[in-house]
C-alpha cells in the first residue's frame, strides 16, 4: 500500500466523519433540508430554517445553539455558510457531501424502518408518495 493512498483513505474517512457529525443534530439537519428545498444561492431565514416541524424548539435557544455550536460546525466543514445581521444560511461550497446523505434517505424512505420514519414528516411524506 502506498502512502498516498493510505493519505487519501484517511481523508476520506475525516470527510465522512464530518458528514455524520454535522448531520447528528436535529437542527443541522433541518438546515440542510430547507437549503435543499431552497436551491442553490438561495439564502434562508434563520432560526426558522432550522427548526423542526414536529417538535419546535424555543427561537431563541435555538438562535445561540445555532449561532455558538451548529453554524460553525457546519461552516467549518463548508457545508454552509452564514451570517449574523441578517441572521441567514446557504449552501456552501461542500453542501453536496450531506445533501446526497439527506437525498439518499428521502429517496429510500420505503425501506427504512419505521422507528426512523414515523415521527419524521418528510420521511412520512417520501414514503407515502413513494408508495403510491
Amino acid at each position: 500500500m502506498t502512502v498516498e493512498r493510505l493519505e487519501d483513505g484517511k481523508r476520506v474517512i475525516e470527510r465522512w466523519d464530518r458528514v455524520f457529525e454535522a448531520l447528528m443534530a436535529e437542527p443541522r439537519r433541518q438546515l440542510v433540508v430547507t437549503l435543499l428545498d431552497a436551491g442553490a444561492g438561495q439564502p434562508v431565514s434563520l432560526p426558522e430554517a432550522a427548526m423542526s416541524p414536529t417538535v419546535p424548539p424555543d427561537r431563541e435557544t435555538l438562535g445561540t445553539h445555532l449561532h455558538h455550536r451548529h453554524l460553525p460546525l457546519l461552516a467549518d466543514s463548508g457545508f454552509v455558510r452564514w451570517e449574523a445581521d441578517p441572521f441567514r444560511a446557504w449552501r456552501g461550497p461542500n453542501f453536496e457531501e450531506v445533501a446526497v446523505v439527506v437525498t439518499l434517505l428521502q429517496e429510500n424512505a420505503a425501506v427504512i424502518p419505521d422507528t426512523l420514519v414515523y415521527g419524521c414528516r418528510r420521511l412520512e411524506r417520501e414514503r407515502e408518495q413513494r408508495s403510491r
